[in-house]
């Protein structure tokens, strides 16, 4: 909770949390969310020489949307416990998904610093100061590998993808593990997403702690994994980048049992598309990359909130839009379990749109629709969350009749949307959204790209968008991205056929589960087929029931 310090138990049970002045201590025990009540571990009874003293560590809010974050006791060899004592269930059950992003006043506040072991403050008696900590300038890259290893074993047992390695968001790890290390407090970095070297995650953020009075840093991730709101952040499977800080300081059990020895930060993010500079394993530069400023770096970076989008016109990124004969925008929500409820109207006046895409344009949690006109416009149509849409914004003035588009985030450097827009002498030419209004910088990124139908999905799962290109005989190639303006150098390698009649393409997700991904083709007879898609294969498709007649599938 705000304001919470660290307390310590000799009585080899785990202490209350202490609390604010003029809180009762069961609003601290049953904190609300977005806040937390933090429990740590006794100070170590004498271990033989050799044998390993258990972690003390700082409860790192599970960040639900929802639910009230449950305190538990830090690792002291037995069970967690919650504020009464109750041993907690255990194994944790499967983590609710954190929102995108939180307050940063959800986040605890500095602590003071830890007691040193049997020494009791006078009552009425201010805190102690803060003495600095000795760092040991020891190497740490054995427990940075060992960190990320246990991180990975793990989420492999539980069927879930591993993450990757960026070393510009381990020097920021590795900077707030030296800072709570030298000032002995054991506190979260409210807003370290909003940090530069975060490098702009889009979807999902989280932190843990843990410190130790020994090296042992795999041990840190067994206490992680016993902890249901660490648990959470360890395995959220929207998270694919971490970076790790460890931090030895001149603690010793022995003689000084209020100093630690190694401490250790792990942050994690989400990306739709992997920073440029990602690796699979530790090690590189510490320098966030530079991309072109005039290509893809973006004038706004912001993450979106968490929004409940009952009301709002389309719900989920599974929605199927479509327009019908009278121009109005008709959306099928899905269900989430292979399903599409009832159609609705959505909006109106598009009859004459040439082609309509469905986008977060502004990333701001709320789904928007591009409109491609017959009279060469190109306008935004802004979501409401309270449904419809606001009054369109132009793009482009004119020039886009006749251009073949696709919407989505091809550049890892902009977290906004962008535009791949291919011309009739097959130029594939990249629009970067700038969040200014107005589409006027383009830049070609490829040529000889003979295609008829465009769509950008992260087809191979590397966390980067590639594009498919519909050719005139039904092939469609295979244009992988890497998260920079260009897609990679590399043979085209033909990943579906026989798709000549299809006229509209459309990247979904969460169609069939949770992180799913999938397309919907539209095909002649009115019909919507649903292929999903995993691991660089699309399934067979099957048919999405309703009635099609007259309406053309938005992109």
């Amino acid at each position: 909770m705000p304001g919470a310090s660290q307390a310590t138990s000799d009585d080899g049970g785990a202490a209350p949390a202490a609390h604010s002045p003029g809180q009762p201590l069961a609003d601290a025990a049953n904190a609300a969310a977005g806040t937390e009540a933090a429990l740590a571990a006794p100070a170590p009874s004498p271990a033989p020489s050799g044998t390993a003293a258990e972690p003390v560590t700082a409860t790192q809010r599970a960040t639900s949307s929802q639910t009230a974050t449950s305190p538990e006791a830090a690792g002291t060899g037995m069970p967690a416990r919650d504020a009464s004592g109750a041993a907690a269930a255990g194994p944790p059950e499967p983590a609710s998904i954190p929102p995108l992003s939180a307050p940063d006043d959800a986040f605890v506040s500095p602590r003071e610093p830890a007691q040193t072991e049997g020494a009791q403050p006078e009552p009425g008696s201010a805190p102690r100061a803060l003495t600095p900590e000795a760092l040991v300038p020891d190497s740490n890259a054995a427990q940075v590998g060992a960190v990320f290893n246990a991180i990975n074993t793990y989420r492999a047992s539980l069927g879930l993808p591993a993450v990757m390695y960026h070393a510009a968001v381990a020097g920021m790890a590795q900077e707030w593990s030296d800072s709570i290390a030298s000032r002995e407090v054991i506190e979260h970095r409210a807003g370290f997403w909003t940090d530069a070297r975060a490098l702009s995650p889009d979807n999902g953020a989280g932190e843990v702690i843990a410190v130790r009075w020994d090296r042992d840093a795999a041990q840190l991730v067994e206490w992680w994994k016993g902890s249901p709101a660490h648990h959470a952040i360890l395995t959220d499977p929207r998270f694919s980048v971490v970076g790790i800080g460890i931090t030895f300081t001149d603690g010793n059990w022995q003689t000084n049992p209020g100093r630690y020895t190694m401490w250790g930060v792990v942050n994690f993010f989400g990306y739709s598309g992997l920073p440029s500079g990602t690796a699979t394993s530790p090690g590189g530069s510490t320098a966030v990359p530079v991309q072109p400023a005039d290509v893809c770096e973006p004038l706004v970076k912001h993450m979106p909130p968490t929004l409940g989008l009952a009301t709002a016109a389309i719900r989920s990124a599974g929605d199927l839009l479509s327009v019908d004969a009278a121009g109005q925008l008709i959306n099928r929500p899905s269900l989430g379990n292979g399903l599409f409820g009832p159609a609705e109207v959505a909006g109106s006046g598009f009859a004459a749109a040439q082609a309509v895409f469905v986008t977060d344009w502004e990333r701001d949690g709320i789904f928007d629709v591009l409109a491609q006109w017959a009279d060469g416009r190109l306008t935004l149509h802004s979501g409401a969350l309270a449904g419809g849409f606001l009054a369109p914004v132009t793009l482009g003035q004119s020039g886009w009749t006749g251009l073949t588009l696709t919407v989505g985030g091809w550049c890892s450097a902009n977290r906004l949307p962008q535009l791949l827009v291919l011309d009739s002498g097959a130029n594939l030419w990249l629009y970067p959204n700038r969040g200014t209004g107005d589409l006027v910088e383009r830049t070609l990124i490829a040529s000889g790209v003979a295609a008829t139908r465009l769509a950008m999905v992260d087809f191979d799962g590397d966390g980067f968008q590639d594009l498919l290109a519909r050719q005139g005989d039904g092939n469609v190639l295979l244009y992988r991205g890497s998260g920079t303006p260009w897609p990679r150098v590399e043979a085209r390698a033909a990943v579906a056929s026989g798709w000549g009649d299809v006229s509209a393409i459309r990247s979904l997700k969460d169609v069939t589960g949770a992180y799913s991904a999938g397309l919907a083709l539209q095909r002649p007879g009115n019909s919507v087929q649903y292929l999903g898609l995993s691991g660089g294969a699309l399934s067979a498709p099957s048919a999405v029931p309703g009635s099609w007649t007259g309406q053309r599938l938005a992109q």
